[in-house]
């Protein structure tokens, strides 16, 4: 293994990979909090916009992956850096416009003030079309270029690799967002953009420079070809009925970046650390992985997620547990509010475990021989799915449960408001049991299918 080398081209798709990751979760793990911190957006309108984000983010790339593969990676990977250096610089600037427009009151320590009743705020969704279209590029040309610079001796080991970038980056970037919110308090939130778009610019300069792949244009499928591919996924009840199963585990899965933050700033204070309670969910499951799946070998893919399905509603329990505790007591230093949410996201990462590698093997036997990989292209259609629906039922559950604190006149109203905020794990409790008993039922009602074929 030691005499295993990999081109330049390889080493620079993985290096802008750690980057593009760095500065999307950097962002992501926060994005609720600046669009209601900084724009002046409700818990629910916040929600929906970054959901739809989070959604876009996740049915494009297939359809970015054909273009890319007809004009080429290196010029697909220029536009997508572009795409996204501008996407995040936006969302730095475009605060600061407001302000000098004269459409906001603004204070650093608090929110934007005069901006709720301003259609201007609005003007935030075409700068992130920018980086979901850029995002779409990325997800699918660099792992395709690590498919294409590796050989069958040297791909296992090449995508090791590519993995274990992907979290660095996921890693570091949640990482920066604390000691820049604790330094600049919600400044930060405006300038962790900037912290963004410049590893998104560093990616395009490497790129640039040192990017001397081949273009591989002219390759791969039509948009019309995957477009059929994608109506032959909706026809197919089965994978139908898989992805809106497994769409119940990612619902909940999404509260990480969806309900977390604030759930823990205002119930914790300020002092939590909701991006590195996230950073748990990626450190559990490079730990546990490679356990779980040998654990897990002999049995059936449907065995291993209904397994994971059963953990995600204890995960929802103990994240509801922090609140019912005495709020003045500390937990190994924590608020217990903080470390149940933190016990609460080790379990949700050890459910991801039994279930996001075994889904993937199981989608692919659904597909047609010889179409598994243009099928695999619509495996995420669940965290699609997700996307929406948990965003939009947190920011709901926020708004009714955990409101706001400066919607109220005194903190005492506040906390009497805020009372019941851990009712809402409840609901996110309850949608993971309904996806156990209903992989449970479909995996009897499959099984019986098959049976009645081969007789």
């Amino acid at each position: 293994m030691s005499g295993i080398k990999f081109s330049q081209s390889f080493w620079v798709a993985n290096v802008v990979e750690l980057f593009e990751r760095a500065a999307y979760y950097g962002v992501f793990i926060v994005i609720t909090l600046y669009l209601s911190r900084i724009l002046g957006f409700n818990d629910i309108q916040a929600a929906a916009i970054a959901g739809t984000f989070s959604a876009g983010l996740y049915l494009l790339p297939t359809f970015a992956g054909a273009l890319a593969d007809k004009i080429g990676f290196r010029s697909s990977m220029l536009l997508a850096f572009t795409l996204l250096t501008l996407g995040y610089a936006g969302l730095g600037i475009f605060p600061t416009m407001l302000e000098s427009a004269g459409l906001v009151e603004y204070s650093m320590t608090t929110k934007f003030t005069g901006l709720v009743e301003s259609n201007a705020r609005y003007g935030i969704i075409p700068i992130m079309v920018l980086i979901v279209v850029g995002g779409s590029f990325i997800k699918s040309v660099i792992s395709g270029t690590v498919a294409k610079e590796t050989t069958p001796e040297n791909r296992a080991k090449g995508f090791s690799i590519f993995y274990s970038m992907v979290n660095i980056g996921s890693f570091s970037g949640k990482t920066i967002v604390k000691p820049l919110r604790e330094a600049m308090g919600n400044e930060g939130l405006i300038n962790l953009n900037y912290f963004s778009a410049t590893m998104t610019f560093l990616a395009l300069l490497a790129i640039f420079f040192f990017y001397k792949s081949t273009q591989h244009s002219g390759e791969g499928k039509t948009f019309r070809q995957i477009w059929q591919a994608l109506v032959k996924v909706c026809a197919n009840g089965r994978l139908v009925a898989l992805i809106i199963i497994i769409t119940g585990f990612w619902i909940v899965q999404q509260q990480l970046y969806a309900t977390m933050p604030k759930y823990v700033l205002r119930l914790a204070g300020e002092g939590a650390s909701p991006s590195w309670y996230a950073n748990v969910n990626p450190l559990v499951v490079v730990l546990a992985v490679n356990f779980v799946t040998q654990l897990m070998r002999k049995y059936t893919a449907l065995t291993s997620m209904t397994l994971g399905m059963f953990i995600m509603p204890i995960s929802a329990l103990c994240m509801a547990y922090g609140n019912v505790l005495d709020g003045s007591q500390t937990i190994l230093g924590m608020h217990p509010v903080a470390f149940m949410m933190v016990v609460g996201i080790v379990f949700q990462g050890l459910a991801e475990t039994f279930i996001s590698p075994r889904y993937l093997e199981y989608f692919s036997l659904q597909a047609p021989k010889g179409e598994e990989g243009l099928y695999l292209g619509f495996s995420h259609l669940d965290t699609f799915l997700s996307s929406i629906i948990g965003f939009g039922l947190s920011g709901y559950l926020l708004n009714k449960y955990c409101p706001e604190p400066t919607l109220f006149a005194t903190h005492d109203e506040w906390v009497a408001a805020s009372a019941n905020a851990h009712y809402i794990w409840y609901y996110f409790g309850a949608i993971a049991l309904i996806s156990a008993f209903a992989l449970i039922i479909y995996g009897i009602i499959t099984k019986r299918l098959d049976a009645s074929k081969k007789h």
